[in-house]
């Protein structure tokens, strides 16, 4: 397997769905009618060999796909121009609605250069970044993972708050762990405006350009509504998976980000995932025409996801076998485009992630 070999899987897969014939409930059922924002990429593990990446990328400007070429084989993204997500003054996104006039939307830059990829908001994805945030509180001696943390009337443990963020993705547990970030000074305000983001630096100093918290709320607000949430919060796709790599212990060494007993805590949540409803379908296996998605079992999906009714996101941790692999999407396929009230996206995304694992499990044997 070479990385071109998977980049023509990845692209194969996704245009295999035919996402612009998706539902869309905010046009009556019809057909979307332009390929969604699609941000794809894989790292593979063969036993005895060099890992292999591909990241993947389309939307309506781009609807036969980007192939995104990595800086040093597995660096930073270096020939597309990303650009941030957008919301109007009433704090709602707009981009991804029917209509939508892209040539009249300025979007802003945000790293990169080359042809344009709008990145959409990861949804509750960025929970991953918010818990990287506060192991590192922990491994610097200011924090601690049995600390009571008081938070809306309830007080718990520090790990006890992240495991529900990371496992049924609880708003209220991001928002305790937020404003501990702020108040151990991991993020500084003056003047209403974030004048130190240690994340942010952390990002940096590690080559991970694709990776925001911004303008989060000393108070723990973190939504469109605190100011910060789309075009404030952003990830893409390859620096998702970067990021999930320094949190998995059997993959090939990368700097670290957290401690190893950090990241135990952390890897612990993701283990114990109980909305399999992206990449993955399990939770959803009672809906009427279900559709599978990476297997488990076999397959062990140790990850995080994340869905608003225009968004879609899923990074994880893949073992099944021997066929070891880390993936992560972030899409502008949401709620309003699932099949059923229950659901969480269509099932186009489970579709794409067996597609990509069964290419996967014949690429490996």
């Amino acid at each position: 397997m070479t990385a071109d070999d998977l980049a023509a899987a990845l692209c194969a897969a996704v245009l295999a769905q035919r996402f612009e014939t998706t539902p869309d409930g905010q046009q009556g059922g019809a057909p979307l009618g332009w390929h969604p924002s699609i941000d794809l990429a894989v790292a593979v593990f063969p036993r005895g060999a060099a890992p292999v990446c591909a990241n993947v990328l389309f939307s309506r400007e781009h609807p036969q796909g980007l192939v995104a070429r990595f800086d040093g084989g597995d660096g930073a993204v270096d020939n597309i121009g990303f650009h941030a997500d957008v919301r109007d003054a009433a704090g709602d996104s707009f981009a991804w609605l029917p209509g939508a006039d892209w040539s009249r939307i300025a979007f802003p830059a945000w790293f990169g250069s080359g042809p344009r990829f709008v990145a959409p908001y990861p949804a509750s994805l960025l929970k991953t970044l918010v818990a990287v945030g506060v192991a590192r509180l922990v491994d610097a001696g200011r924090s601690d993972w049995a600390l009571p943390l008081a938070h809306g009337g309830a007080t718990r443990p520090l790990a006890d708050w992240l495991f529900d963020m990371i496992t049924v993705s609880s708003n209220e547990a991001t928002s305790a762990l937020v404003a501990h970030l702020h108040a151990r000074g991991a993020i500084r305000r003056e003047g209403g405006r974030e004048v130190r983001n240690e994340l942010h630096e952390l990002f940096e100093a590690q080559g991970l350009p694709g990776l925001r918290l911004a303008n989060t709320a000393a108070d723990g607000g973190w939504g469109n509504g605190a100011g910060a949430g789309v075009g404030q919060i952003q990830m893409t796709a390859w620096d998702a998976l970067r990021l999930v790599w320094r949190l998995d212990a059997d993959a090939p060494a990368r700097p670290p980000l957290v401690s190893a007993a950090s990241r135990a805590v952390i890897r612990r949540a993701l283990d114990a995932q109980r909305l399999n409803e992206i990449l993955s379908s399990e939770s959803l296996r009672a809906l009427p025409g279900w559709v599978a998605g990476i297997p488990a079992p076999p397959a062990r999906f140790a990850h995080k996801t994340g869905n608003t009714q225009n968004y879609g996101s899923d990074a994880g941790i893949v073992h099944d076998g021997d066929l070891h692999y880390l993936i992560a999407v972030t899409t502008s396929l949401g709620q309003r485009h699932a099949p059923h009230p229950d659901a969480a996206t269509t099932w186009k995304l489970p579709a794409l992630g067996a597609a990509v694992h069964a290419w996967l499990k014949t690429a490996n044997s």
